[in-house]
């Protein structure tokens, strides 16, 4: 395959009815296939072929996403979706010929047991009767998307959508963080209607979806597809507590350090991104010369880094800079065909910048390995709990280059970045606790979604304070969490790995050389094995273990209580 700049690779529809039509012939040779070769031979020829299917599928999605109003790529990822949709029972038959197979063992002892739990997962949760329901669930979050994207107000003379408010909530002026998150918020108001009207539907339409396949809730449900085959919701609500017995007051005595060095009477929600009274630390540079600094860094990094991220600047796989009409958020992806990672952010001249190089990039390093040493597609990366393992350390691996990007405000960072990856682990808890909560009751109108978040927000987070906003106080934040709406269930697991992240960097502090050989040991292991087992692999204690999530804070609140 002749490798390309992302703007140069050409899109053309993916012919489904081929891919069909090849998918269910393979699927009968599996059947009757007399070796291990032969149906060896087989799944790799239909991977091979789903690759190109995919990968088309990714570039429309990108593109999409780089741009919510391009009619063009909307209409082929809305089509995409929907064909995709009526593929499910086609590939429930290939799995189901795959792990029903004589050969199975034969594919377990060369590739390991996890591709086959994967198999069995998708046929728990994927089926020909809930392909309406699916087709109906991918408009929706499509119409999610744009709603979110195209919003936007003026402000102080900018026209300013989500991000580009989140920019002045760092002023060091106390007036103009208070007027923009109330802009900010306000402009959450203004479409709650419909991302409540859009929410419920998907609420209701993921709980039939379950019912459907027999599961007692979506809960259930989406536990199976999430490949969650080593802890229960009961592990994470013990886990949730140790984070609110052990976090929530840490970091309420940070925020009174805060307070008292910003010299405010009370910390609101729009204070609390500024860390400093004379400003946090900002990222030097245009966004080429930050991409430029990123590149030296990773080459002093390590060979395979220097490497990784050589490739990604050649071919240009970012689209960094927020602009109207874009999707929000940041995000890693890949084109299988070509073995590329892809990175897309919304730069804002924050620090949050520096962090999309450094956790997206940790993300896109781990996929690069992936995809050039293990065979098998399903098995290059992992699930959530270990792939934000990959991303949230390589923030923390990244901290000795920080003067690079910052200059004399390096240390501000640093101390700032330790803040943050700390605060937010009460809220990363409180988005899972909130959708445990919702699932469990789908028939939940939009008053008591945020009647619950508010709950919550007491529970987790008791500092938060909206001075007075009333769409705020009476729980409207969780809709700015885009992951409720479109990717169900996926927090909890940034909460688990921001645990391990902080293991790794308690050990980095010790002995750099042991952590970052251990930290590579996990990108390069893949999905190949269960969370658990690739916990070990990477040399990390069990987040829901009792007491691992105090060993591996302490240590982080010690320093940022002894710097700040």
């Amino acid at each position: 395959m002749i490798m390309l700049k992302f703007s140069e690779m050409p899109y053309e529809r993916p012919d489904i009815e081929a891919l069909k039509k090849a998918v269910t012939e393979a699927t009968e040779k599996v059947i009757s296939a007399k070796s291990y070769d032969e149906v060896r031979k087989i799944f790799f020829d239909v991977q091979e072929m789903n690759s190109d299917a995919m990968t088309m599928y990714t570039i429309a999605d990108v593109r999409h996403t780089m741009d919510t109003t391009d009619e063009y790529y909307d209409g082929e990822v809305q089509w995409l979706q929907e064909e995709t949709a009526k593929m499910i029972p086609i590939w429930n038959a290939w799995n189901k010929a795959l792990t029903e197979s004589p050969f199975r063992k034969d594919f377990e002892a060369e590739f390991g047991t996890q591709l086959f739990k994967i198999f069995e997962a998708s046929l728990m949760t994927a089926d020909e009767k809930i392909v309406p329901e699916t087709i109906e669930e991918g408009d929706l979050t499509l119409e999610y998307t744009k709603t979110a994207a195209q919003a936007s107000r003026e402000f102080r003379g900018e026209k300013c959508n989500f991000y580009g408010l989140l920019k002045y909530m760092e002023s060091t002026d106390r007036q103009e963080r208070k007027e923009a998150f109330e802009a900010w918020a306000g402009l959450y108001e203004e479409i709650s209607p419909r991302l409540d009207e859009q929410y419920s539907k998907l609420v209701e339409l993921r709980a039939r979806s379950a019912k459907k396949m027999g599961f007692p809730s979506y809960t259930e449900m989406s536990y199976v597809a999430h490949c969650r085959f080593d802890y229960t919701q009961e592990d994470a609500a013990r886990f949730r507590e140790q984070i609110r017995e052990v976090v929530t007051p840490a970091v309420a005595k940070i925020h009174e350090r805060q307070r008292v060095k910003l010299g405010i009477d009370k910390l609101r929600f729009y204070d609390e991104e500024l860390k400093f009274p004379e400003g946090n630390a900002n990222p030097i540079g245009t966004t080429e010369e930050l991409v430029e600094k990123a590149r030296n860094m990773y080459h002093a990094m390590s060979p395979e880094t220097g490497e990784f991220f050589d490739f990604m600047t050649k071919y240009q796989l970012f689209d960094l800079e927020t602009r109207p009409g874009k999707h929000m958020g940041g995000y890693m992806t890949s084109f299988s065909k070509y073995q590329a990672p892809f990175i897309f952010s919304n730069f804002n001249g924050t620090s949050a910048d520096v962090d999309v190089l450094t956790h997206e990039a940790g993300h896109a390093f781990q996929g690069y390995l992936g995809m050039r040493s293990i065979p098998i597609h399903e098995l290059g990366a992992s699930t959530a709990e270990i792939n934000e393992i990959h991303s949230m350390s390589m923030e923390h691996f990244a901290y000795p280059w920080m003067d690079s990007f910052f200059e004399e405000n390096a240390d501000k960072y640093r101390i700032s970045h330790l803040i943050g990856a700390i605060s937010c682990i009460p809220y990363l808890v409180s988005v899972d606790e909130f959708q445990h909560k919702v699932y469990a009751d789908p028939g939940m109108d939009a008053k008591g979604r945020r009647q619950v978040w508010h709950e919550i927000e007491r529970k987790y987070m008791p500092w938060r304070d909206y001075d007075g906003n009333a769409f705020m106080e009476e729980g409207g934040f969780w809709m700015q969490k885009q992951h409720i709406f479109l990717y169900p269930f996926y927090y909890i697991e940034y909460a688990l790995s921001q645990i391990c992240a902080f293991q790794y960097y308690g050990r980095m502090k010790e002995d750099r050389t042991a952590a970052w050989s251990d930290y590579l040991k996990l990108c390069r292991a893949g999905g190949t094995k269960g969370y658990f087992d690739l916990l070990e692999i990477g040399n990390l204690l069990n987040p829901f273990k009792a007491g691992t999530v105090e060993k591996a804070t302490s240590h982080v609140i010690k320093e940022i209580l002894e710097r700040y």
